[in-house]
């Protein structure tokens, strides 16, 4: 680890370096993509995709919300926690946002199951297309997302103040893009269409 001292508050400085911003930069431009295409099929018959869009459910999809909107919030009170050396709060606080992501998940299961057993599956319209491939796509990110609390979890309750902060960092942009994905895509698919 670098001797250096990181000046965290130079508007310079992006939390987690360059490279954790260039891969939130991509996913976004990917996201946004589907999300135009989303857009110009559903002009082709938008009765369809209103009529399909109103198979989910708007209550998961809310609760979702909020599972990782509270998760966000406690990723950034970890992290906090961190840079103030408070490594046992830290930890605390990276164990709820490790609940936030695993009741996400449980829940999205849930849905998933629910449209499967309803044949609501990716080759039922081309608005579940769309919903599946964004939506398993999230799940993916939210997945990388969990391995990488789970190691910063276990680096910091090994290392305390050798943890890198940097590193710590980049994990909790990557959970906030995770968040951020998900605020798009629910008023999208959910609330929208």
């Amino acid at each position: 680890m670098s001797t250096a001292k990181i000046d965290y508050k130079n508007i310079y400085y992006p939390p987690g370096g360059i490279l954790i911003w260039i891969l939130i930069f991509l996913e976004l431009i990917t996201f946004s993509a589907a999300l135009i295409a989303l857009a110009v099929y559903s002009r082709e018959n938008p009765a369809a995709y209103h009529s399909s869009r109103l198979l989910l459910n708007s209550t998961y999809g809310a609760i979702n919300t909020l599972f990782l909107l509270t998760s966000g919030f406690f990723m950034a009170t970890s992290m906090h926690q961190l840079k103030a050396g408070n490594y046992d709060k830290s930890t605390f606080y990276l164990k709820l946002t490790m609940l936030g992501g695993v009741l996400f998940l449980i829940l999205k299961a849930i849905e998933y199951s629910g449209k499967i057993s309803h044949g609501l599956t990716i080759g039922y319209d081309t608005f579940f297309t769309f919903y599946w491939l964004l939506t398993l796509f999230h799940v993916i990110h939210v997945l990388v997302g969990m391995i990488i609390l789970v190691s910063m979890y276990f680096s910091i309750k090994k290392k305390k103040e050798n943890t890198s902060i940097e590193d710590a960092e980049a994990g909790a942009t990557f959970w906030h893009m995770c968040d951020l994905i998900w605020l798009i895509l629910f008023p999208v698919l959910y609330l929208i269409f």
